[in-house]
């Protein structure tokens, strides 16, 4: 054996050696690529975060296999009036540790939600009254109408009051926090599943929760998850056996997976869009050798990129046809006018001349922020783009990080310290809204939520007029219209750069049934395991 294939080996070995534990048909051991950081449901709004999660905390409402909302801690809700929504809770639930579930945990969390650093504000908006009317009863009283208030709880996820106080975890654990807290470190949810231990970076034991209010269509009484970094070692782990479930599958080793005997690949269209975006609100970039000025406030700076980066190149080349081209920041099955929207073609040569009339004719020099762990591929679709706008005179230095890295800088407890990024973003609420306000709406109010994904900072006002009327407009065919007049503001804005829809790729042992969803949330608890 060489020694090259002896190290791989090794690694191999010592990645699947965190995970043994008592063989049983009912312990599932899954694998991703990106780590599970932190156990404090509002560190982080990331949808792989969120699945982990979902193990073991649950929102008032939660969504099926096919992403209809459904009763979760609230068994029912009603809206007596237009800005009144009340829910009736669940009785009978209990969290881990015995603690009844009550009203009183639901202001908790709706609290502790808006809290400066919570990276989840955007679930529950600052000016909602959220009141207690008994034990099992809560209204949220809001200043207008709104009528996908609830689109987005099933990732809000109750917390327990008496516990956090107790704990000292009364506030959310930021994202950029250096060091754990007590919440980010234990947990105490009403989910199927409790967390036996965790330890970030090597493993994380969820045990089947044997006081589980609820049903569960599952069989398993044992989750390991493991993070293995390395596409090769990952996929070698699902090959062997030592592993039943990995996510993502590398697109190269998707026909390997499929013509195996104990594998195979679960693919399907994903919701998320994977774009680029700029700092468009500093006077002077932070990571650039221009200096006094900002080329990203010049519209034609910010045209030339869109126009210099080829998405059929990085669909053949990088994503090996597994990504649909965009030409809106929301996938097309999520808005019905988005065949409306023509993405405007690959023109090097037309960017060049952009760049020139805004001042720079010999291009400039940017660092790119990229995470490396955390959408298919998303590495080497940043070095792609590096390659294009070098084409233009561009010099990108790349700055590609593990995702906790990476979000800790570019999020807003950070302190959006990016010039220019990539990003992928599902909406959780299936819904144009959710784009226009939390991605493309402008954050220059300290007391709103509004655009707190909002990277680079791209604001305009007319934009986020018509985003306000979207919210409250309750006939659909008006309320289409004045989403797709805010993403025409939006593109004549060239204000980012939507890349891809990227496509699921699950790989997974043919002894497991696993229903694949369109958010890529991996939720174990629908599976079943057979020997």
């Amino acid at each position: 054996m060489s020694v090259g294939r002896s190290l791989f080996a090794a690694t191999l070995a010592g990645m699947l050696a965190l995970t043994v534990s008592p063989a049983s048909s009912q312990t599932l051991r899954y694998a991703n690529q990106g780590d599970l950081k932190s156990l404090d449901p509002y560190s982080l709004n990331e949808s792989t975060t969120h699945a982990h999660l979902g193990h073991v905390y649950q929102g008032l409402t939660a969504r099926d296999k096919d992403l209809k909302i459904i009763p979760a801690l609230a068994e029912s809700w009603e809206t007596p009036e237009p800005t009144r929504w009340r829910f009736h809770l669940r009785k009978g639930v209990k969290f881990h540790n015995g603690d009844p579930f009550t009203a009183d945990d639901v202001v908790f969390s709706a609290d502790r939600v808006r809290n400066k650093n919570s990276n989840m504000q955007t679930r529950l908006a600052a000016d909602v009254k959220v009141v207690k009317v008994d034990d099992y009863t809560v209204d949220f009283i809001l200043p207008s109408p709104n009528p996908i208030l609830h689109s987005a709880w099933d990732v809000w996820y109750i917390m327990d009051k008496k516990w956090a106080e107790e704990n000292k975890a009364v506030e959310p654990t930021p994202v950029s926090a250096s060091s754990p807290s007590y919440a980010s470190l234990h947990e105490n949810g009403t989910g199927p599943f409790m967390i036996e231990s965790h330890q970030p970076g090597v493993k994380t034991v969820f045990k089947a929760n044997p006081n589980y209010w609820g049903k569960v269509e599952g069989n398993l009484k044992e989750i390991v998850f493991t993070p293995i970094a390395s596409d090769a070692t990952r996929v070698a782990a699902l090959l062997s056996g030592e592993v039943d479930v990995i996510e993502p599958v590398p697109i190269q080793d998707i026909a390997r997976i499929d013509s195996s005997p104990n594998a195979q690949v679960l693919k399907g269209p994903e919701l998320r869009t994977i774009f680029i975006g700029f700092d468009q609100t500093r006077d002077e970039l932070l990571y650039s050798n221009i200096k006094g000025k900002n080329p990203f406030k010049d519209v034609r700076v910010r045209e030339a990129f869109y126009k210099a980066i080829d998405v059929e190149l990085i669909k053949t080349r990088v994503m090996r046809g597994l990504s649909t081209p965009s030409a809106l920041m929301i996938a097309p099955e999520l808005f019905v006018l988005s065949k409306d929207f023509t993405r405007p073609k690959f023109d090097p040569d037309g960017a060049k001349k952009l760049l020139t009339e805004a001042g720079y004719p010999d291009g400039f020099e940017v660092t790119m922020d990229c995470p490396n762990d955390r959408y298919v591929n998303d590495a080497a679709i940043c070095q792609a783009v590096v390659g294009m706008l070098a084409r233009i005179g561009v010099k990108i230095n790349l700055l590609a990080q593990p995702k906790a890295q990476y979000f800790a800088k570019v999020l807003k407890q950070g302190g959006y310290q990016t010039s220019f990024y990539m990003l992928g973003w599902t909406p959780s609420t299936m819904d144009s809204h959710n784009v226009l306000y939390d991605i493309m709406g402008c954050r220059n109010d300290a007391k709103s939520s509004r655009g707190e994904a909002n990277l680079g900072g791209y604001c305009n006002k007319e934009f986020d007029a018509i985003t306000d009327k979207v919210l409250v407009e309750a006939d659909t065919t008006k309320r289409n219209q004045l989403i797709k007049q805010a993403y025409e503001i939006g593109n004549k804005d060239w204000s980012y750069i939507p890349l891809h829809q990227q496509a699921l790729a699950w790989g997974v042992s043919k002894k497991v049934k696993l229903p694949q969803r369109a958010d890529n949330q991996v939720l174990l608890y629908w599976a079943t395991k057979q020997e």
